[in-house]
């Protein structure tokens, strides 16, 4: 009786409980026979009840998950009651492990500003867990976006890891051990975790190449910590509709070719390349001693229709809220901003990069019939 809530006051003395029937005899035998005005004459005899006590004499017929207070505080419905929420090992144990993931998560977003954008890519890339899982991989040739590492860990098997990462250009990030099994898929990770691509990266040279074959001048749109994959995508597939040759996007703080990327540009990936670099500023710098020109998307610039963004030229972005860092605008020859007539003063980012790269498709069109 007392498994579920009863006490035994007014239980006579020398009075032995009954074996086998016990478990339905007492209240929950008369209220199962209507037995109403027995419960009130023993009220009296147990003095007060503690709050809830009637509720937990309540399984009998009917009543067992009848109401909202006592829905649940039977043994079988106790694990998920709302009421009675931890107040069994099971549902202690339950709740508190969802309730302090749910606050880990939270509180990772709150520490990094746009973490949700961020960690997207850690929820739809292919993982690869394990190191030796994870070594092989990297020794195979397999694109890597980024490796986790636990924090702290530094064996001999965890040495080839980041010798092998160092060696291939893979960012490592090091992380605690509950966003570790956060992130895991297998529960065995042994604390390394890698994120593969679900596309190949493709190179520089490539997209000069392919501006050749069409005899243009290289249009290249470069993006400066865009973390949002699905910004990623959208911006892909503009590229490709206005005849961009390439992608170019930094391989830390941004997002690299998930599978959420990978719906949102729509097949674009098929057609236009996308090459990952360890320094954006450096690799401008490169590109302008082969002649290109840069233009960077500045709510303070020269109102693009006052600017030539014809021959080969380079557009970058910046990530929203921050826009393009202040090194990388820098390396950049012109700032253009985008005419806006309303309340609101910023755009998406994937819309300002459509807005720019199309005032450059029309000039250069222009150019041509010239």
């Amino acid at each position: 009786m007392e498994r579920y809530g009863r006490n035994n006051e007014g239980r006579g003395r020398g009075q032995r409980p009954a074996r086998g029937g016990e478990r339905f005899s007492g209240e929950r035998r008369e209220r199962a026979r209507g037995g109403e005005q027995a419960e009130r004459s023993r009220s009296g005899q147990q003095g007060r009840r503690p709050a809830g006590g009637e509720d937990r004499r309540r399984t009998g017929e009917g009543e067992r998950f009848g109401s909202s207070e006592s829905r649940g505080r039977a043994r079988g419905g106790e694990r998920f009651g709302v009421e009675n929420r931890g107040r069994s090992y099971g549902a202690s144990r339950f709740d508190g492990e969802t309730r302090r993931k749910l606050e880990e998560r939270s509180r990772e977003k709150a520490s990094s500003g746009a973490a949700s954008t961020r960690d997207t890519e850690e929820q739809d890339s292919f993982r690869i867990e394990g190191r030796n899982a994870v070594v092989e991989a990297l020794r195979s040739g397999r694109t890597i976006d980024r490796i986790y590492i636990l924090d702290g860990l530094n064996d001999g098997a965890i040495q080839t890891v980041k010798r092998e990462a160092a060696k291939h250009g893979v960012p490592v990030r090091y992380v605690d051990k509950e966003r570790l099994d956060l992130m895991s898929e297998t529960g065995k990770h042994q604390g390394v975790i890698a994120n593969a691509a679900a596309y190949a990266y493709s190179d520089i040279e490539t997209m000069f190449q392919k501006a050749e074959e069409k005899g243009e001048a290289p249009f290249l749109i470069l993006l400066d910590d865009i973390e949002d994959p699905h910004n990623l995508g959208a911006i892909i597939r503009t590229a490709n509709i206005v005849g961009a040759h390439g992608v170019i996007i930094p391989k830390d703080r941004a997002c690299g070719l998930t599978a959420t990327v990978v719906k949102a540009s729509a097949g674009a990936l098929n057609y236009t390349p996308v090459a990952k670099v360890t320094n954006l500023g450096n690799t401008i710098e490169e590109l302008k001693k082969r002649g290109m020109w840069f233009v960077c998307a500045d709510m303070d610039g020269t109102p693009m229709g006052e600017l030539s963004m014809t021959g080969p030229i380079g557009l970058v972005i910046g990530a929203e809220g921050n826009g393009v860092s202040r090194l990388v605008k820098e390396k950049c020859d012109m700032t253009a901003a985008i005419p806006m007539r309303g309340e609101i003063t910023s755009l998406n980012a994937s819309v300002a990069a459509g807005v720019l790269a199309y005032e450059i498709l029309r000039q250069r069109d222009a150019a041509k019939k010239a």
